[in-house]
């Protein structure tokens, strides 16, 4: 199976100077574990997660006025093409030690896969428990 086959291709997207309050209610509100950042101004792509939120939390810092460029990941970002496999995503995202990888299609982002995603693929559907 191939990471097209399991993307989400629903992608949220947000700008840097977003703070982690607005990101984290826009990936609420989308139910997604992580937002595709796009900087027009350094041309590049980027991710933030929600792991990137708690942390920023964690430390003490506001939300109101942290901004979604000082925590987001946007250089050594790995990305994946739809044609990958998924067993060469889950080994990408075992080796960066993330659960999130922004899929670039021609350089543009077309989807997000995530661990969750991989697993549904790979997990045999769930079955109701046997009555007693």
């Amino acid at each position: 199976m191939l990471v097209r086959d399991a993307m989400s291709t629903v992608v949220l997207t947000v700008g840097p100077a977003h703070t982690l309050r607005q990101a984290a209610a826009l990936m609420s509100a989308r139910r997604v574990g992580a937002a595709v950042v796009l900087d027009p101004d350094a041309g590049g792509t980027g991710i933030l997660t929600e792991r990137d939120i708690l942390n920023s939390v964690g430390l003490g810092q506001n939300p109101d006025t942290e901004t979604v460029q000082a925590h987001a990941t946007t250089t050594a970002v790995v990305f994946a093409a739809p044609g990958w496999t998924l067993r060469e995503a889950a080994r990408a995202m075992t080796h960066g030690g993330f659960r999130h990888l922004v899929v670039l299609d021609g350089g543009e982002p077309v989807g997000i896969v995530s661990v969750r995603d991989i697993i549904r693929c790979w997990a045999p559907a769930r079955e109701p428990e046997p009555a007693l």
